[in-house]
């Protein structure tokens, strides 16, 4: 396996160089996900829009590895697959973008076989490619963004598929492309020290996926887990919720203090909001001290998806609440910080796995914390860049506490306790090879609670290391 990674590595590098020789005439831009690309140029006429706007796109290489505990299947995958991405310049303020992205399999174990010992499907490989069907190697193309802008100065309105990065629906690139959102968003930012960031979507297309669903029918996709009297649960196609309202405003409430407030409705299904403030104390030789707050409480909206509750996504009546603070020091190079998350016994913290990321500084990449109540979370963070060399480096360990795993009503996933640690280095080349980036990621996770010899409750899921490869080529 290890020598097939190697040749699959090196055929994907080739393929990748011989991108850059045909692109070097091409002017070299970031990667844009879900900023504006505002140009200064107003044009007189809708051809020449067209004709000034800005071609641009990726190319990305994903090898990810995971070995299991003895006696349990271990899995490898290799991804390539890439973005191209049109926008106009600007007409009477108006500015329409286009971008789409295309996957290939080019080398993986076989992800439609469950592991032999607990008959689970893998859970990380699978997310390269579609998850609503693993057996699909090509052809995994999707429309990400087809959106008209309208800018007003400093702020803008949009309107259709684009990206967006809130804490509760956002990227989430830990695979090969990201989550995608479609319907209004607005950011205002015509008052000084003030953002405000209003949403209405209607549709959403999860990351490991190719087609666009309603907000309901976007949830499910990943492992249901369990309901609170431990049956299967049912919600995977049987939620009826067609929009998403999301709200934010951030403050700079006086010198080195920011306050940031959000707000997330999910018809007929919960609500969630965030409070959390930012204090930095600058010190001398140009580091800082930081520290941070964060609240996050939900409640359930009407029959939180649907009435047959062993069919719903969150209990009629339910709720929950987390806390948690960090507090840490930079400087030019280094970064460290040490981060708490609480989520009381109250109940289950639920945001879909499908939409995005964890927003708790405990977190941590290739696993989340949602669908646990009565958790402690501590994690240490360190981070050294070297701009210069263009090298970024973390570690990062932490311990998370959780519910046994038959505590159904507060454990969703069957996860027991369990350590994470994480090494990650980023490259990026210049010279002939500008453009190119490359990140090693190591994930380890370890078994703290007990898990009643049962494999259910390890198989990708704790005991178990986890290797990613990624190169990603901008033209």
């Amino acid at each position: 396996m290890i020598k097939k990674g190697i040749i699959i590595i090196t055929v994907a590098l080739q393929t990748v160089l011989s991108a850059m020789a045909q692109q070097q005439q091409l002017q070299d831009t970031n990667l844009v996900y879900s900023s504006r690309q505002i140009q200064s140029r107003d044009t007189t006429s809708l051809l020449s829009a067209f004709k000034n706007g800005k071609l641009n796109g990726y190319v990305r290489y994903f090898f990810m590895s995971t070995q299991n505990e003895k006696g349990l299947t271990d899995y490898y995958a290799n991804a390539i697959g890439g973005r191209i991405r049109y926008e106009t310049a600007r007409f009477h303020n108006f500015q329409f973008a286009v971008s789409g992205f295309s996957i290939v399999n080019i080398g993986s174990s076989d992800l439609t076989k469950p592991d032999k010992s607990t008959g689970l499907y893998n859970r990380y490989e699978v997310g390269l490619f579609d998850i609503t069907n693993p057996s699909k190697k090509i052809g995994l193309n999707r429309l990400e963004e087809f959106y008209l802008d309208y800018n007003i100065k400093h702020s803008y309105i949009r309107i259709g598929r684009q990206f967006i990065n809130t804490p509760f629906i956002n990227l989430q690139d830990g695979r090969m492309s990201p989550t995608a959102v479609e319907g209004v968003w607005a950011e205002m930012n015509e008052i000084k020290k003030l953002k405000i960031q209003l949403g209405w979507l209607w549709g959403i297309s999860p990351r490991s996926t190719t087609k666009w669903y309603s907000p309901g029918e976007s949830i499910g996709f990943y492992p249901v887990g369990v309901n609170a009297d431990g049956t299967k649960s049912g919600y995977s196609g049987n939620i009826k919720s067609n929009n998403i309202i999301l709200l934010q405003v951030n403050s700079e409430l006086a010198k080195n203090i920011n306050l940031q407030v959000w707000n997330m409705y999910v018809q007929n299904v919960f609500n969630t909001s965030m409070l959390q403030m930012g204090y930095t104390i600058p010190l001398n030789n140009n580091s800082f001290l930081f520290t941070d707050l964060q609240t996050i409480q939900q409640f359930a909206v009407a029959d939180g998806g649907n009435v047959n509750q062993s069919k719903t996504y969150f209990l009629k009546g339910s709720k929950s609440l987390t806390f948690g603070a960090r507090v840490g020091w930079r400087n030019k190079h280094w970064e460290t910080s040490l981060n708490y998350n609480r989520i009381t016994s109250e109940g289950r913290y639920l945001v879909p796995r499908e939409w995005g990321l964890d927003p708790f500084f405990t977190f941590l990449p290739r696993e989340k914390n949602d669908g646990f109540g009565n958790v402690n979370a501590i994690m240490g963070k360190i981070s050294y860049d070297i701009p210069k060399a263009r090298l970024k480096t973390s570690l990062g360990a932490g311990y998370y506490h959780l519910p046994d795993v038959k505590d159904y009503a507060l454990n969703k996933y069957g996860f027991p306790s369990y350590s994470q640690f994480i090494a990650d280095i980023n490259y990026t080349f210049t010279n002939a090879l500008k453009g190119l980036e490359a990140q090693f990621l190591v994930v380890g996770k370890l078994k703290n609670g007990e898990s009643y010899n049962n494999n259910n409750f390890i198989f990708d899921k704790v005991n178990m290391v986890q290797y990613n490869f990624v190169l990603n080529y901008h033209f």
